[in-house]
């Protein structure tokens, strides 16, 4: 910029301060939403749903034998946009999604991450702000019987790992046989 005009200089600076910000917001860094929506357990809110690595999961919850529902919307920023299909509602965009999320109260978890890495279903309580331990699942309290794909799993049931069409089964108080699950077509 030897030579140039301070005119010229601020004119030049303020293109590539514009350039870079364009950059930033298409580009890999700016996919995150700041603010509002913090980054969990390394799993950002991104503004759209991230394909790379797609697989579901499913998540059931029983309370002293009671069904527990597992909200539509978990790892959804607000405001959504919700439409009603055969099954019930379903939350078809949000101001930006978690790597784990849940667009119908089915249980069914979407893992839609850019990178193939562990996810636990600790990690999806996180990101639903709810609590699980050995003695709680969300709001039901008491000792918690954990069945992966109908065996029971021992240990810290945050540390289940999901993978594709794994069924998982939460039993917290009274005991409750595994109950069957079948994803839907195209899951």
């Amino acid at each position: 910029m030897i030579g140039a005009s301070r005119a010229g200089q601020a004119t030049l600076a303020a293109l590539l301060s514009g350039l870079l910000l364009i950059a930033v917001a298409c580009g890999q860094g700016g996919t995150q939403v700041g603010g509002r929506y913090s980054t969990i357990n390394g799993i950002p809110c991104d503004l759209g749903e991230r394909l790379a690595f797609h697989i579901h999961a499913h998540v059931a919850i029983y309370a002293n034998g009671q069904p527990l529902t597992v909200p539509y919307g978990i790892g959804i920023g607000k405001p959504w946009q919700v439409q009603q299909s055969t099954e019930g509602p379903f939350v078809v965009a949000g101001s930006c999604f978690y790597w784990l999320h849940t667009h119908t109260d089915d249980g069914i978890i979407h893992i839609e991450s850019p990178v193939q890495r562990t996810f636990t279903l600790g990690d999806f309580f996180a990101i639903w702000g709810q609590p699980l331990s050995s003695s709680q699942a969300a709001s039901a309290t008491g000792p918690v019987i954990a069945y992966v794909n109908g065996e029971q799993s021992s240990g810290d049931p945050s540390q289940i790992t999901l993978r594709a069409h794994e069924l998982i089964q939460l039993d917290v108080g009274d005991e409750t046989p595994p109950q069957p699950f079948t994803f839907p077509p195209g899951l």
